[in-house]
């Protein structure tokens, strides 16, 4: 192929160009809006941009269903749903800023390939647990179908969890079913301050686990434990009473403004905003996390705290921290999110997974992608994103 990036305005296009591909042994690498380029290792490589594979397919409201091409703004999307006081409730974001960009190029499909989701992932769940349904080309240049445009269904391999948090490498997605949920009438967050990460985490762990039936808590470097409280007013109004009264032993809550509160959660969510040219995203149990941030205390770190703890966001500039090692010692792993070109050329993005399963996945891979189309060296001994 002699062109370096083709722009396929529908799905035949998008066959055409990967079955060319499968004849030419080339490899592509499948963009939505390029929010995450400079994530994964540099690669140079034919792009497919599926940006043209925007709109509207169909969303029924009353259904809480919605059905659009994987080429739609994800701002796009969450206006739309948000007129009819709906949402995405994984919470999904834009990964421009985390690289210093703007918001707005992030695609729906992007957010799906990748698995993104925010806050709110530790009680709605991710991004796989709201795709009902997806319409793809694999990298034979085939389209196919996996799920279905209803919330309940049991027919069939459960696909649409398989194609979240993949990638692209898979296959091309090319529309998209997601289930979407109402909208709180009200949201209020309550902050309290000084905790050490310790006494914050048994504090999220005892609030998550109560009555109060929060959306989401976190901790933050400055010290604030911040915890959402979500749904119709006289029900968070009440809740808003029993959580101070269930954490009283530990620390005093105050309602945070909303202004702080978007900024608070937008850390705790994304880790932009953090302080440090490289970011690391790191799974961990969530009684560990304090662990983690006591074993990097030498080191000059920035981070953040998500679903409880058991998400921690770590910015620094020292690419030779070992990081990776301390998340495996704890039970966890560390994602790569941002670095320096040369750091991400010579560490994987993903963490290293055990053989066994790194077999299993390269033979899933194989299924849907037999030529290697997608194999562009991008995530390459890396394994599955969520």
């Amino acid at each position: 192929m002699s062109m370096t990036r083709f722009e396929p305005r529908d799905a035949r296009d998008l066959s055409e160009i990967i079955g060319k591909a499968v004849e030419d042994g080339s490899r592509l690498a499948i963009v939505g809006g390029g929010s995450k380029a400079d994530f994964g290792a540099p690669v140079e490589c034919t792009k497919v941009c599926l940006g043209g594979l925007s709109g509207i397919v169909d969303y029924d409201p009353a259904e809480l269903v919605l059905t659009v091409l994987a080429g739609t703004p994800l701002a796009e999307v969450e206006a739309l749903v948000a007129a009819e006081g709906q949402m995405l409730a994984f919470e999904p974001f834009d990964h421009g800023p985390v690289y210093g960009q703007p918001s707005g190029a992030s695609t729906i499909g992007g957010v799906m390939a990748a698995g993104v989701a925010g806050s709110r992932r530790v009680t709605a769940g991710g991004a796989r647990d709201h795709l009902l349904g997806f319409t793809a080309i694999s990298g034979r240049g085939t389209q196919f179908v996996g799920g279905a445009k209803v919330v309940k269904n049991v027919t069939g391999y459960d696909l649409p969890k398989l194609m979240a948090g993949s990638w692209g490498r898979l296959a091309a997605l090319t529309e998209l079913t997601i289930k979407v949920l109402p909208k709180p009438r009200q949201t209020v967050t309550l902050v309290a301050e000084g905790l050490a990460s310790s006494t914050a985490h048994v504090a999220m762990a005892r609030a998550l686990g109560s009555n109060a039936n929060i959306s989401a808590a976190a901790h933050l470097s400055s010290g604030s434990t911040i915890f959402r409280i979500e749904g119709f007013e006289p029900s968070v109004a009440a809740r808003c009473n029993a959580l101070p009264s269930l954490l009283r032993d530990m620390c005093e809550l105050h309602p945070l403004d909303d202004q702080s509160a978007d900024l608070f959660w937008k850390q705790a969510s994304t880790g932009s905003g953090l302080a440090g040219s490289v970011l690391w995203r790191v799974h961990l149990p969530a009684r560990k996390a304090p662990d983690l941030i006591t074993r990097l205390g030498e080191w000059d770190i920035d981070w953040a705290m998500g679903w409880g703890g058991g998400l921690v966001w770590v910015a620094l500039d020292d690419s030779a921290c070992p990081l990776r090692d301390m998340a495996a010692s704890l039970d966890g792993e560390a994602t790569l999110v941002r670095g320096p070109v040369s750091m991400r050329a010579d560490i994987p993005a993903f963490h290293p997974r055990a053989s066994g399963v790194m077999a299993l996945e390269k033979r899933v891979r194989a299924a849907f992608d037999p030529a290697g189309v997608f194999a562009t060296g991008r995530f390459d001994g890396d394994g599955h994103a969520d």
